[in-house]
């Protein structure tokens, strides 16, 4: 079973400890250079098989619930990418054996035939010991899982998929920014994104204050950095505002009360409730959110949070198009 991120255990909440991320993925990756051609420092460590750009054959199957997923379906919007890698999304919910594309006519993906994201990745690796995680990308033609490799699916969506860019398609990675970008990254993942999950599957009131405290204490440095630029690095969107996007998108739905981040509402944040609201109205960001699902997937999945099963009504959506003032 996955939980949105991709948690390998069908119970996330370990009694008296604090919530560890299995971050093992299916490390093969599509890239250009697939021959043993020299590699630049761009591409990145090569630690599975190379699988080689090629438009058209494979197939990106993203839960827009998920978080993690929602970065890849942003991305692949952005760079303009809609018609070279296809899109399948499975269902908000999921039981522990796999995501189900359930949304679908006859509860099949159109294009892969596939009840269940597990059969991709069963018919790859027989034995597939851990989750069964999205975003995952899929060969069409044989409907085997290439990767599930989060990060380096987008990574490798911007570097190697370049001549499939649209024109006019942002530079998500700008070289000179790079450095310091994969810094905020990294505190990005490791406080926000992943730390809104140790607080909602802490064991112990412990493991929690720990996470709550951690949690706030990077929210509170990016007010304050967002206080005196619009995106995280500057004056462009960058992958590191994607990364973060996706969270803050979910915060006061899901967060705030299902996982207890509850010492103020993203909307009681001035700096980082306007820059959140910015993104959401970019085009690339506000339509690949749907709060009904997002709302579904949490409360309905993580029965041992929430055990009545019951999906809240609020907040309102419509206040994510009210002006930032960014500009």
């Amino acid at each position: 079973m996955s939980d949105s991120s991709g948690s390998q255990d069908a119970t996330f909440v370990k009694t008296g400890k604090g919530f560890d991320r299995d971050m093992n993925y299916v490390p093969d990756r599509i890239t250009k250079v697939v021959d043993g051609s020299p590699r630049t420092p761009e591409h990145g460590p090569v630690e599975g098989e190379l699988w080689p750009v090629e438009a058209g054959r494979y197939r990106l199957v993203a839960a827009k619930a998920c978080p993690w997923a929602n970065r890849a379906i942003i991305v692949r919007h952005l760079l303009g990418l809609e018609d070279v890698i296809s899109l399948g999304t499975p269902g908000p919910t999921h039981d522990q054996r796999s995501w189900t594309f359930d949304l679908d006519p006859d509860g099949r993906d159109p294009v892969l035939g596939i009840e269940r994201l597990q059969e991709a990745y069963f018919k790859r690796f027989p034995d597939y010991p851990r989750g069964i995680t999205v975003p995952a990308i899929v060969e069409e033609s044989t409907g085997l899982l290439v990767t599930n490799d989060f990060p380096w699916i987008t990574h490798d969506l911007s570097f190697e998929w370049r001549e499939h860019h649209r024109e006019g398609a942002p530079d998500l990675w700008p070289a000179d920014l790079r450095e310091e970008m994969e810094e905020v990254m990294q505190r990005v993942f490791t406080e926000v994104n992943n730390g809104v999950y140790r607080c909602g599957f802490a064991g112990s009131q412990e493991a929690y204050e720990e996470a709550y405290d951690r949690l706030w204490t990077a929210m509170d440095w990016l007010e304050e950095r967002l206080s005196s630029r619009r995106y995280l690095m500057g004056e462009q969107i960058t992958e590191a505002d994607v990364r973060l996007f996706t969270t803050l998108a979910r915060f006061d739905a899901v967060y705030h009360g299902h996982f207890k981040c509850n010492r103020q509402k993203l909307a009681e944040m001035p700096a980082l409730w306007g820059y959140a609201r910015d993104l959401y109205q970019t085009p690339g960001f506000g339509e690949t959110i749907d709060f009904d699902q997002i709302k579904e997937h949490y409360y309905v999945v993580h029965t041992e949070i929430n055990p009545t099963g019951v999906v809240p009504q609020g907040p309102d959506p419509a206040v994510w198009l009210e002006p930032h003032g960014r500009g």
